[in-house]
């Protein structure tokens, strides 16, 4: 495995991933609406929207390098409230079914891409089952955005349903952070409401690449999801204190510790190895 296209590699967590994978020696192609002016490697503009535009770009980029080996779909309107509703669930839906038939059509069969956290629950202004939450429980989209990552995950269970060789693995990222945003973070500790739309998760972008990189190496084949969230929290109070203040009576199912991320990492952990290498509170 040799050749990695990244669609939306110009992103946060696109340009992340790139980094790392050519730091492991990976040639890689970047499918955008725009360039990156950090970003060297060889970029293609595409409408990923546009099935017709996607697969001719996907196929073109695979005929030149003599075959892709994976695809790590970033590509997406990151967040909800960025555009309309509607343009937000139409591009997000069709841009990844549009990624998923592409590789089908064209054989490949080793997908990463980027679901999200909003699947659980949030923003939680409704209780979710329990804390810390994690992936047992059936998604529970709240906004539009939301609904296209777990309309994404049922699609991607259904081609690796009717196709077997394929696996194609969902990463719901917490809030992609990168270095110079954590200097934010000091706005948040007087009110323990500000960041409680996701229970206080956030994630650094190197860690969303060494999960991507990960989950593309994994021989695992199937459809499969992971919470990708940075082991401790936003805030410097205690979680039990920050529960009971913001989310009274939640149940508490397992370890919370006084920092530790309520958006659960550990299936990542045990299936993909993942061990985030970043927090907020080792930067000066």
């Amino acid at each position: 495995m040799k050749n990695i296209l990244v669609t939306g590699g110009s992103g946060k967590a696109g340009r992340a991933t790139i980094k790392l994978l050519l730091k492991n020696n990976y040639r890689v192609f970047n499918v955008d609406l725009v360039n990156h002016p950090e970003l060297e490697v060889p970029f293609t503009k595409v409408d990923l929207e546009n099935f017709g535009e996607a697969i001719e770009s996907v196929s073109e980029i695979d005929d030149r390098i003599n075959g892709i080996d994976a695809i790590i779909h970033q590509a997406a309107i990151p967040a909800p409230g960025l555009e309309t509703n509607h343009k937000t669930f139409r591009i997000n839906i069709l841009s990844t079914y549009n990624i998923f038939q592409a590789a089908k059509v064209l054989k490949i069969n080793n997908i990463v891409w980027a679901s999200s956290e909003t699947v659980l629950g949030l923003p939680f202004d409704k209780y979710p089952p329990y804390v810390p939450v994690d992936e047992e429980y059936l998604p529970r989209p709240e906004s539009s955005y939301s609904l296209s990552k777990a309309i994404g995950e049922e699609m991607a269970r259904q081609y690796c349903r009717r196709d077997q060789d394929m696996k194609i693995f969902g990463l719901r990222y917490s809030n992609i952070m990168e270095e110079h945003d954590y200097k934010q973070f000091q706005s948040f500790q007087n009110d323990p409401f500000l960041r409680k739309w996701n229970f206080w998760g956030y994630i650094d972008a190197r860690d969303v690449a060494q999960a991507c990189l990960l989950a593309m190496e994994s021989n695992l084949k199937g459809a499969d999801n992971f919470i990708i969230a940075a082991d401790d929290t936003v805030m410097e109070k205690d979680n039990k204190l920050l529960l009971d203040k913001v989310f009274p009576n939640i149940q508490i199912k397992g370890e919370i510790g006084k920092n530790k991320t309520l958006l659960s990492n550990e299936k990542a952990k045990k299936v993909l190895g993942f061990k985030p290498e970043y927090s907020w509170r080792n930067i000066n």
